[in-house]
């Protein structure tokens, strides 16, 4: 007989990581609403992190905890924040350290993603009920998949009216498959919110928005790469909105890329909208460019018609989701053409080494990224033309 399902009241989800892991937790998030509608469902993350989530009609309550140490972050979440096992089941969906003692301090049950190696994960191990055993960067399943695994001991059990104990049966461990198909994933994108009044009088109908800045230099594709793509599209007619977040280093790349055509030719909107005005804009809007970052899975969840330029990072685990037109096969690790998933256009850079899903060619954040230097403005501003002749 089938163990009954737990009776999930109050659930939160770790999700200690950047912007784009955040909206990547989206579609597990949905589904543990359909598996315990009347829970309540909670994040905690970093500052800064967890607009993505703000309006999401299967979130309660958005936590922040500062990016510190993982024992005395966890400490003060239980003592000053009230958290001590204040839920019945805590969802880490990262691997560190930190992100488990945050369930361990939060929740009576756990299930958490763990690397592969045991040696240095099997004090988390005891700590959950469900582990789910991920390669990382360089795996074959994509991330928002490994997130979805967390519920895989719920997922076939009846659910327990009566209100059971918060007890699992079943594997305590578990190492994901790769599915000859892909499950419908969906990412689910914040509520689209009013742009400033300024913004929206100079908007012209279907720009194309451009996404400059990283967080990261490994990412990056050249600035006279993206330059001439910007020059291209202006000359061709197209109004080109620049978008990027609210930090210094955001505003000298885009500030940069603005003085190719005055306003409202290119607009520059640079830290002026949060994510649900991301989300009105990317849907008013004809194409979508840019390169690994959160904003690029944002337009993909928004299904925008989106060109993702990726280099070092692995697509088979973070190639962007378009949630309108869930992908019908997966992405390839590496392929000399554009790869079509759904609206996404995702080209890569050349070499054998492609992708290295490291950091860089030097193996640091501020290293360059010979893949990325050598995809060609040119090929980046033909698949833009056949989007936008459609």
């Amino acid at each position: 007989m089938t163990a009954p399902r737990p009776q999930v009241r109050s659930n939160l989800v770790v999700a200690t990581r950047q912007i784009g892991d955040v909206l990547l937790t989206t579609p597990m998030i949905r589904e543990a609403r359909a598996l315990w509608p009347e829970a309540a469902i909670d994040v905690l993350g970093f500052p800064g992190t967890l607009g993505m989530l703000k309006g999401n009609p299967d979130v309660r309550r958005l936590i922040e905890t500062p990016p510190g140490s993982g024992g005395r972050s966890a400490l003060r979440l239980a003592t000053e924040r009230g958290l001590w096992r204040a839920y019945d089941l805590a969802l880490v969906t990262q691997p560190n350290d930190r992100a488990h003692f945050y369930g361990f301090v939060a929740a009576r049950l756990r299930a958490g993603l763990i690397g592969p190696k045991p040696g240095t994960t099997w004090w988390k191990r005891l700590l959950l009920k469900h582990a789910v055993v991920i390669a990382g960067d360089a795996g074959r399943l994509h991330a928002a998949e490994d997130n979805l695994w967390l519920l895989e001991p719920w997922r076939h059990a009846p659910s327990d009216a009566e209100g059971a104990s918060p007890t699992v049966s079943g594997a305590a461990l578990a190492t994901p498959p790769l599915a000859p198909d892909p499950p419908a994933i969906t990412v689910v994108p914040p509520p689209a919110a009013p742009l400033p009044a300024d913004i929206d009088a100079l908007l012209a109908a279907m720009p194309v928005v451009v996404h400059v800045p990283v967080m990261w230099r490994y990412k990056a594709w050249p600035v006279e790469s993206f330059r001439e793509l910007i020059a291209t599209l202006v000359a061709d007619g197209h109004q080109v909105v620049l978008t990027g977040g609210p930090s210094a280093n955001d505003r000298r790349a885009v500030a940069e890329m603005a003085q190719i055509a005055p306003p409202p030719r290119v607009l520059d909107v640079c830290g002026r909208l949060d994510f649900g005005q991301l989300a009105t804009l990317l849907g008013r809007s004809a194409l979508y460019i840019g390169t690994d970052t959160s904003v690029t899975h944002l337009a993909a969840a928004c299904s925008v018609p989106t060109i993702a330029l990726f280099g070092p990072t692995n697509p088979m685990r973070w190639g962007p989701l378009d949630a309108a037109l869930p992908i019908d096969r997966r992405y390839a690790m590496q392929s000399d053409a554009p790869q079509r998933r759904g609206r996404v256009i995702l080209m890569q850079g050349p070499g054998a080494c492609v992708p290295c899903a490291g950091r860089g060619c030097e193996g640091h954040d501020e290293s360059h990224s010979a893949c990325l230097d050598a995809l060609a403005p040119a090929q980046v501003i033909a698949e833009a033309r056949a989007v936008l002749r459609r």
